[in-house]
C-alpha cells in the first residue's frame, strides 16, 4: 500500500483529505511540481523548489515562515521511506489553497500533498524506440503571468492527452493562442535544423521547464548553437530532429509527428554529452 502526506500527516492511499469547499477543488487554486529521486538523491531541486515558490507569490499565497524548501525535503524523504521509495522514484509536490469561496477565503496559506511512486532504475536512458506525436489545436495555451507555471488549470493538458489517447500517440503537442507551438502534455520541445537547436520561448506560453533550462544552459556550455524563438507548425514539420525534455525521462527522442519521419543523430549526441551532467 502506498501512503501520501497531506499537510505534514501521513495517511494511506484512498483516505479522503479535504472537503468539497476546497478551493484547489473548486478553482484549480494550486501549483503542482514532479521530482526525481536518483540513488537516494533528489535531481534539480533547488530549481523545482525555486520555481514552486515563484508560482506561489504569483498566485498571492500567504508563505508561513515555517513552510520551507528545507521542511518539505524532510517530509519527502520521511515519505520516501515509509513508501520504500528510497532508491529511484517520482514524486508530486502539490501546493494548493484551502477552503472558501472565491472571494472568501479561510486563509491565503498553502495546504500541501505529496505523493511517491516507485521509477525503474533505467528511468532517464534515451528511448530506442521513437515517440509517436500529434498536433492538438482545440484548446490553445495562453501567453501571460500564469503559462510557465505548473498550475492546476491543466485542462487544455488533459484534453490533449485524451486526443492522444484516441489517436494512439505516445503524446501531444499544444498551440498557442498564436498558433504557435507551445509544448506537449508533459514535457517541453526541441528542433534540430542544419546544426541549429531550437526550443519555444518562455513569451510563447510554454512551462518553464527545469529539465529545458538545464538542457539550454549544457547545450552552449558544450557549444552547440541554441536559440529561443518562436516556433510554427511548418518550423516544427521541416526540422531534422524533434527531441521532448522532462525532469522524469530526461530527453525522448521523437520518430513520427502526423506524416513526417526524425532521425536522431545529433538528438543522441546531446544526449551523451549532457545527460550524465544533470541526472
Amino acid at each position: 500500500m502506498n501512503f501520501f502526506n497531506f499537510n505534514g500527516k501521513i495517511f494511506s492511499e484512498g483516505t479522503s483529505v479535504i472537503g468539497a469547499d476546497n478551493r484547489g477543488f473548486r478553482y484549480g487554486d494550486g501549483l503542482f511540481e514532479t521530482l526525481k529521486m536518483k540513488n537516494g538523491q533528489l535531481i534539480n531541486e533547488d530549481e523545482h523548489f525555486a520555481r514552486l515558490w515563484n508560482g506561489m507569490n504569483v498566485l498571492q499565497f500567504e508563505i508561513p515562515k515555517q513552510f520551507t524548501p528545507d521542511k518539505l525535503q524532510y517530509e519527502i524523504a520521511l515519505l520516501l521511506k515509509k513508501n520504500g521509495h528510497e532508491n529511484t522514484a517520482r514524486i508530486r509536490l502539490n501546493a494548493f489553497r484551502g477552503s472558501g469561496g472565491l472571494y472568501d477565503a479561510k486563509n491565503y496559506f498553502p495546504n500541501y500533498i505529496i505523493q511517491t511512486w516507485a521509477l525503474p532504475k533505467v528511468n532517464g536512458a534515451l528511448n530506442s524506440n521513437g515517440l509517436i506525436a500529434g498536433i492538438y489545436d482545440k484548446a490553445k495555451k495562453s501567453c501571460d503571468i500564469l503559462s510557465n507555471l505548473k498550475h492546476n488549470n491543466y485542462l487544455p493538458y488533459v484534453l490533449a492527452a485524451l486526443q492522444a489517447r484516441k489517436e494512439k500517440w505516445n503524446d501531444a503537442i499544444l498551440l498557442n493562442t498564436f498558433g504557435r507551438i507551445c509544448d506537449t502534455t508533459i514535457a517541453n520541445i526541441f528542433l534540430i535544423r542544419e546544426g541549429i537547436i531550437s526550443t519555444p520561448v518562455l513569451s510563447e506560453g510554454c512551462v518553464a521547464g527545469v529539465m529545458r533550462k538545464k538542457i539550454i544552459q549544457e547545450l552552449i556550455r558544450f557549444q552547440f548553437k541554441v536559440e529561443e524563438k518562436e516556433i510554427t507548425v511548418d518550423d516544427l514539420l521541416n526540422a531534422e530532429e524533434v527531441f521532448f525534455t522532462n525532469s522524469i525521462y530526461n530527453m525522448r527522442w521523437v520518430q513520427r509527428i502526423e506524416n513526417k519521419e526524425f532521425s536522431n543523430v545529433v538528438t543522441k549526441k546531446i544526449y551523451d554529452a549532457i545527460i550524465s551532467t544533470i541526472d
